[in-house]
């Protein structure tokens, strides 16, 4: 259950790091990760927004995920593992674990974006997930972010491979290798 208090539209860091057992010992930094630039603007004596964070979590990501496609699927051309992680990494991908592990409640949104339904958008959540992974390997390292990114990776990947074989791609594939129209 997430509590949201009554002076603030948004689920604090510290009750956020509890729910989902994320190890931080610098509260600030999720609580950075959870402030989008709207916020900012309106509480001009916050902190920074996340959009530093995001861009590191991405980075971040892209590591861990080649690493996990590459070690999962041994057997898989680079091409195949090429399409795997970008499939994983794309930002509605992202919205979807950040969904899953109900991330919506702790972003820190201005007024019109918290009214305008910003925290259902792919856009925002799925980049609210990577700055929480920036702020979670500054704070525990590349250790921290494996251990809380591969259960949604091992939940996602009959999805995710399932996806990139369809049979229709797989044809496409073959035709174009063949010369074929």
């Amino acid at each position: 259950v997430t509590i949201l208090s009554e002076s603030r539209n948004f689920e604090s860091a510290s009750d956020l790091s509890q729910r989902l057992g994320l190890p931080f010992t610098n509260l600030a930094l999720l609580a950075r990760a959870l402030t989008h630039r709207t916020y900012v603007n309106e509480h001009p004596d916050s902190q920074e927004d996340n959009e530093r964070l995001e861009f590191l979590g991405d980075a971040v990501l892209d590591f861990i995920v080649g690493a996990w496609v590459y070690t999962r699927f041994p057997e898989m051309r680079v091409g195949v593992l090429t399409k795997i992680r970008s499939a994983i990494v794309r930002n509605e991908q992202l919205a979807i674990f950040a969904r899953r592990l109900n991330l919506g409640p702790a972003l820190r949104l201005g007024r019109g974006e918290f009214a305008s339904g910003g925290r259902h958008r792919d856009g925002l959540v799925g980049s609210l997930f990577e700055a929480v992974i920036g702020a979670l390997y500054l704070d525990g390292g590349l250790e921290a972010v494996e251990a809380f990114v591969s259960p949604l990776l091992e939940e996602a990947q009959e999805f995710i491979v399932d996806e990139i074989h369809d049979p229709k791609s797989q044809l496409q594939e073959w035709a174009q290798s063949q010369k074929m129209g």
